[in-house]
C-alpha cells in the first residue's frame, strides 16, 4: 500500500452548471484589455474550460504576457492553479518553450519580498512533477530555507521534501541540508515538517537528532511531539532492539500539555511494552484523558482504548487496581459513558476493591435522589443494576447494599424500583441469612411505596417469605391498611353518601345559613366538605381497584392465601388459625364483591374472578395437595428461573471470553515477513493500519476470494444498447455511500459537457455534484459521487446522463438511469437487551407494521434463522423456549442501527397438526419502531426475503 506522502495532490475547482461556455476569443480579449477583476473572471473561465478537457494553446502565451505581470494578490493564486493544471508538453512530448519564461518568473517569485507570495508559490512547486522546470530553480528554493518567515521556511521545507522524493538527483543532499536546518531552527511548524521529512528520508539523521535533544521533548510543540511519537513507534517496531533507547522519551510524552500527544503516547506505549509499569502509566493516562476532556465522542473514544486494553489477560490484573480511578468517570454528565465505565469496572472489580467501589456507588445512588434530569432515572437504573451484580460476585457485600436499594422503592422511577425487586427477589432467594433483614426493611418501606407494579411485586415476596407468625401478622396489618375499611363496598356507598362516624370528621366545623327556594331557612355545614376531599384520599390498594387494576386484587388474593397456609402450619391455637383464616376469605370476598358492584372504574375480568375465586377454595378446602403447590411450588420455580439464568450468563461468557495464548513446544514459528498481514495482528504498523481504514482500504481478507460480495453490489444503470454504458459500484461506509460510477462512450462521437446528474429520495444527500466530462470516442471514465446517509431508511438515488455531441447542432443528449436503491441492512446490527427493556420499548414505539407470512419454507425453526438471516437481528428469545416440535413458535427479535434507532419484532408462527409436512409455515412478523420509516424499510425487507429465501430453501434441499 502506498503511504500518504506518494499519494497525488490535486486542487478541486467547483464548476457551476448553469454557466454558458466561453468563447476562446473572447478569453483572449478579457485577459489582453480588461482590468483586474475581468482579468480574475477571464483566468476562472480557462481553468475551467482545461479541467472540461478543452486545450486552449492559443491563450497561453496571451497569459504569460499580460496577465502574469499584474501583482494582484488574487490573480497570483489563480495562475498557481493554473500552471498546475495546463498541458506542458507539445504532442511530440517535448517541453513548451513557453515555460522557460513562467519559470524565470516563478524564480522571481520565489525572491519576492512577500511572504505569502514566496510561501504560495512553494507550495505550488510541491504539485509540480516536471524535473525541467525544477532545475533553475533550486538556488531560489534552498535561499528560502534561510527567510525571515516561517511561512517561506516551512512551506520551503516541504519543496524540498517532495522534489527529493521525486527527483532526488535535483537536490542529493537534502537530508543533510535539512538536518543541519533543523538543527538552528526555533519555530515549531518548520521543525516538525523538517524533521518529518528526515524520518522519511533518512531515519538514521532523525533518530540522531532525537537522541541529541531527546531531554528537551517536554518542551516542543504538540505537533513536533507527535511527529516524534510517530517516529519513536515506526522505530521500534521496524528494530525491537531500539525500544530500551526511546522508551523513556515515550513515558515523558505521558505528561505532555496536549491530550493527543498524551493519547497517541498511551496507545504507543502500550504496543511497545507488555510491562506492568508500562500498562499501568497508559491506563492512568487515559483515565486523565477522560475525566479532563469535555468532548463526550473523545471520551468513548478512549473509553473504548481502556476497554480493549481489558481484552489483553496479561493487563487485566494491572487495571484491577484502577477501578477506583476508573470510577473518577462517573462524574461526565453522559449516560453512555457512565454505562460503559459502569460496565468496565465491575469487570475489573476484586474483592479488595469491592467495598470501596460499593460506598462510591452508593454514594452516586445518593446524589440522584435530588436531581431531576432526563437521563437521572436512567442512570439510576443501572446502578441499581450494577449494585445487583456486584452482589452476585460478591455475596459478602449484599447485606450493606440491600438497605440502601430498598428505599428506592418509595420512589417515582418505577424503573429503578422494579430492578431493585429484581435484585431483592434473587437476594432473599439465594441468600437464607440475609431473609429476616430484607424482610423487616420491605415491611417497613411497604406502607410508603406509589407504584402499582412494585405493590404488587412486594407482596409476592411478603408472602412467599414470611415465615413466622409475627411477620405474617405484620403483612396483614399492612395489607388491611392499604385497603381500608372491610367489606369495601359498604364503606364507598357509605362515603359517597357522605354518612362518616364522627371520629373520622373535624370536631370544629363552621355553619352557615342558606335560603331555599321555598323561602325556608337551612342550614349546611362544613364536615360535607370534609368528607368529599375524604372520598378522595383513599388507601393504595383502594385505589387501584377503583381505578379498575383487579390483577393487583388477585395477586393480593395469592399472598393471602400463602399467608394463611403458612399461618396454620406455624400457630397451634385453631382459634387464632380459624380468625386469620377467615379475615383473608373476607378480604377475597369482599374483592369480588366490590368488582361485581358497578362502583370501579373498569369492570373486574373473569379471569381475576376465577383466580380469587380458586384461592377461596384452597382456603376452604385445605388439601395437602394445594398447600405443597402454594407454599413450595413457587418457589421451586423462581429457583429452576435463577438457574437457567446463571447458566445462560456462564454461556455467554464463554463466548465472550477470549482465549489466553498458549504456546506449545511444537508450535510452528511465525516469522513476520511470511506471515499474512491480516493474521499480523498486534505487531502491524498502528500507523499504516488507520491509516488504511480511514481512507476504506481494509486490509481484511474478504470471505470470498473471487470478490463475489462486491460484484452483488454493482448496478447496472444503462442498457448495452444505450450511447453511453453505465454501472457503479456501492460502497456504504457507515455515515456515507460513495457511488463509484463507470461511464463508457459506446458512439464514434466525441462527447463534451458529459455531466452525471444525481438526485436522492429518502434520507439521502448528495454532498457535492460531479463535474462535466469530455469522453473521447469508445472512450470510458470513473466518477465518484459521495451521499450522506441521515437516518435507516430505504433510500433511492435517481439520475441521467446528458451530453453534447462534438459539431452536432442539436439540443442536448440524455441517458435516463435505472434507479439504485440503497439496502438498509447496510445500517442494522444485531442487539440484545433483557425482557423488561424490551416490553418497555414495545410500550412506547408508536408505529407498528404487521407483515403476514407469505412462503415455501415448511420447518418453523429453518424460517426463524431465515428471518433473522436476512434482518440482521438477533432473536432474544432463549434456545429452549424455541425448542421442541409442537406446531407453534413464538420469538421475539431486536436490532440497532448505527444511528443509534432501535427495531423490535415479534414472531408468531405456526404449522397447523392437519396440514401435510410439506405446508409452508402461517403466521405473521410485527414490526415496532420509533420511526416510521424504520418500520416500513424492515417490513419490506422481510417481505421481499421471504420469497427470495424460499426459492433458495428449495434449490437446497
Amino acid at each position: 500500500m502506498s503511504t500518504l506522502a506518494e499519494q497525488p495532490c490535486y486542487t478541486l475547482i467547483n464548476i457551476p452548471s448553469d454557466a454558458e461556455p466561453p468563447t476562446e476569443m473572447g478569453l483572449k480579449s478579457d485577459l489582453e484589455k480588461g482590468d483586474t477583476k475581468t482579468k480574475i473572471e477571464a483566468l476562472k473561465k480557462t481553468i475551467q474550460m482545461i479541467l472540461n478537457g478543452e486545450k486552449m494553446p492559443s491563450l497561453l502565451m496571451t497569459i504569460i504576457r499580460f496577465v502574469m505581470p499584474v501583482r494582484d494578490h488574487t490573480i497570483k493564486k489563480m495562475l498557481l492553479i493554473f500552471w498546475e493544471i495546463v498541458p506542458k508538453y507539445n504532442p511530440d512530448g517535448k517541453m513548451l518553450h513557453e515555460f522557460i519564461l513562467v519559470c524565470d518568473a516563478y524564480r522571481k517569485d520565489l525572491q519576492h519580498p512577500n511572504e505569502f507570495i514566496r510561501g504560495s508559490t512553494l507550495r505550488f512547486l510541491c504539485k509540480l512533477k516536471e524535473a525541467e522546470l525544477l532545475e533553475p530553480l533550486m538556488p531560489a528554493i534552498r535561499q528560502c530555507l534561510e527567510h525571515r518567515h516561517s511561512y517561506v521556511r516551512r512551506n520551503a521545507v516541504l519543496a524540498i521534501y517532495t522534489i527529493y522524493r521525486n527527483f532526488d538527483f535535483l537536490i542529493p543532499d537534502a537530508p543533510e541540508l535539512i538536518a543541519k536546518f533543523l538543527e538552528g531552527e526555533q519555530d515549531m511548524s518548520c521543525k516538525r515538517n523538517a524533521f518529518m521529512m528526515l524520518i522519511h528520508a533518512d531515519q538514521d539523521r532523525a533518530l540522531n537528532y532525537l537522541s541529541s535533544c531527546i531531554d528537551q521533548v517536554n518542551s516542543f510543540g504538540d505537533i513536533l511531539q507527535l511527529v516524534i511519537v510517530e517516529l519513536i513507534y515506526k522505530v521500534c517496531h521496524a528494530n525491537p532492539s531500539e525500544r530500551a533507547r526511546f522508551i523513556r522519551c515515550i513515558y515523558n510524552l505521558l505528561n505532555s500539555s496536549s491530550p493527543a500527544v498524551k493519547y497517541e503516547a498511551a496507545g504507543t506505549l502500550v504496543t511497545l511494552s507488555s510491562a506492568p509499569t508500562a500498562v499501568k502509566a497508559a491506563a492512568s493516562c487515559y483515565i486523565e484523558l477522560i475525566v479532563k476532556e469535555s468532548d463526550n465522542n473523545v471520551k468513548l473514544i478512549v473509553l473504548d482504548r481502556l476497554i480493549a486494553l481489558r481484552e489483553v489477560p496479561a493487563h487485566e490484573k494491572v487495571l484491577q487496581e484502577l477501578v477506583m480511578d476508573i470510577l473518577r468517570v462517573l462524574s461526565a454528565p453522559d449516560l453512555e459513558v457512565r454505562k460503559k465505565t459502569l460496565g468496565l469496572a465491575l469487570d475489573l472489580v476484586t474483592s479488595r476493591n469491592i467495598e470501596e467501589m460499593v460506598l462510591v456507588l452508593k454514594k452516586e445512588v445518593v446524589k440522584t435522589n435530588n436531581v431531576e434530569h432526563e437521563d437521572t432515572g436512567k442512570y439510576r437504573q443501572i446502578l441499581v443494576r450494577t449494585l445487583h451484580q456486584c452482589s452476585i460476585k460478591f455475596p459478602d457485600i449484599a447485606i450493606t447494599i440491600i438497605p440502601v436499594l430498598i428505599e428506592f422503592l418509595c420512589d417515582q422511577n418505577e424503573l429503578a424500583a422494579l430492578d431493585v425487586l429484581v435484585f431483592v427477589r434473587e437476594a432473599i432467594q439465594r441468600f437464607e441469612s440475609l431473609r429476616p433483614v430484607i424482610n423487616s426493611k420491605l415491611l417497613e418501606v411497604f406502607p410508603s411505596v406509589k407504584a402499582l407494579k412494585i405493590h404488587r411485586a412486594a407482596l409476592w415476596i411478603l408472602g412467599e417469605y414470611c415465615t413466622n407468625s409475627e411477620d405474617i401478622q405484620s403483612v396483614m396489618t399492612l395489607i388491611r391498611q392499604s385497603l381500608g375499611e372491610i367489606p369495601i363496598v359498604d364503606d364507598e356507598i357509605k362515603k359517597a353518601a357522605g354518612e362518616v362516624d364522627e371520629d373520622e370528621m373535624q370536631s370544629t366545623g363552621s355553619v352557615q345559613k342558606l335560603v331555599t327556594a321555598d323561602g325556608t331557612y337551612a342550614t349546611q355545614s362544613a364536615f360535607s366538605t370534609t368528607t368529599v376531599s375524604k372520598k378522595e384520599e383513599r388507601p393504595p390498594m383502594r385505589q387501584y381497584l377503583m381505578d379498575g387494576e383487579f390483577f393487583a386484587g388477585a395477586a393480593l388474593a395469592t399472598t393471602l392465601t400463602k399467608l394463611a397456609l403458612r399461618f396454620i402450619e406455624c400457630t397451634e391455637n385453631v382459634k387464632r388459625q380459624n380468625s386469620f383464616v377467615a379475615e383473608a376469605m373476607l378480604i377475597m370476598a369482599s374483592i369480588i364483591h366490590f368488582g361485581k358492584s358497578g362502583l370501579p372504574t373498569k369492570p373486574m375480568t373473569d379471569d381475576d374472578v376465577d383466580r380469587i375465586a380458586t384461592c377461596l377454595r384452597v382456603l376452604a378446602e385445605r388439601s395437602s395437595l394445594m398447600n405443597e403447590i402454594f407454599n413450595d411450588g413457587c418457589r421451586e420455580s423462581l429457583s429452576l428461573m435463577l438457574a437457567s439464568k446463571v447458566e445462560e450468563e456462564k454461556e455467554l461468557q464463554k463466548v465472550s471470553e477470549r482465549k489466553a495464548v498458549k504456546v506449545q513446544a511444537d508450535d510452528p514459528i511465525a516469522f513476520n515477513q511470511l506471515i499474512n498481514k491480516s493474521e499480523l495482528g498486534a505487531t502491524e504498523n498502528m500507523f499504516e493500519l488507520t491509516l488504511s481504514q480511514a481512507l476504506g482500504m481494509s486490509s481484511k481478507k474478504d470471505a470470498d476470494p473471487i470478490g463475489a460480495s462486491k460484484l452483488n453490489k454493482v448496478t447496472q444503470l444503462t442498457g448495452f444498447s444505450d450511447p453511453v454504458y453505465a454501472e457503479a459500484y456501492v460502497n456504504v461506509n457507515q455515515f456515507d455511500i460513495v457511488l463509484d460510477v463507470l461511464i463508457v462512450n459506446q458512439t464514434s462521437d466525441t462527447l463534451q459537457n458529459l455531466t452525471l446528474e444525481l438526485a436522492t429520495l429518502g434520507d439521502l444527500k448528495l454532498v457535492e455534484k460531479p463535474s462535466p466530462l469530455m469522453l473521447a470516442p469508445h472512450d470510458f471514465c470513473n466518477i465518484k459521487a459521495n451521499v450522506k446517509v441521515a437516518s435507516t431508511e430505504n433510500g433511492i438515488i435517481f439520475g441521467n446522463i446528458v451530453y453534447d455531441v462534438s459539431g452536432a447542432a442539436s439540443d442536448r443528449n440524455c441517458v435516463v438511469l435505472n434507479d439504485i436503491h440503497i439496502d438498509i441492512m447496510d445500517y442494522i446490527v444485531p442487539a440484545s437487551c433483557n425482557d423488561g427493556e424490551f416490553r418497555q420499548m414495545w410500550a412506547e414505539f408508536e408505529w407498528e407494521n404487521k407483515v403476514a407470512v407469505n412462503t415455501n419454507i415448511s420447518d418453523l425453526q429453518i424460517f426463524l434463522q431465515h428471518v433473522i438471516k436476512c434482518t440482521n437481528m438477533k432473536c432474544l428469545t432463549p434456545d429452549k423456549a424455541l425448542s421442541g416440535e409442537c406446531g407453534f413458535m413464538a420469538a421475539n427479535l431486536y436490532a440497532k442501527s448505527i444511528f443509534g434507532e432501535d427495531v423490535l419484532a415479534n414472531l408468531s408462527i405456526e404449522k397447523p397438526v392437519h396440514l401435510p409436512p410439506t405446508a409452508p409455515v402461517q403466521g405473521h412478523i410485527r414490526i415496532r419502531a420509533k420511526s416510521q420509516g424504520m418500520a416500513l424499510s424492515m417490513g419490506d425487507k422481510i417481505n421481499l426475503s421471504q420469497k427470495s429465501g424460499a426459492k433458495m430453501t428449495a434449490v437446497a434441499k
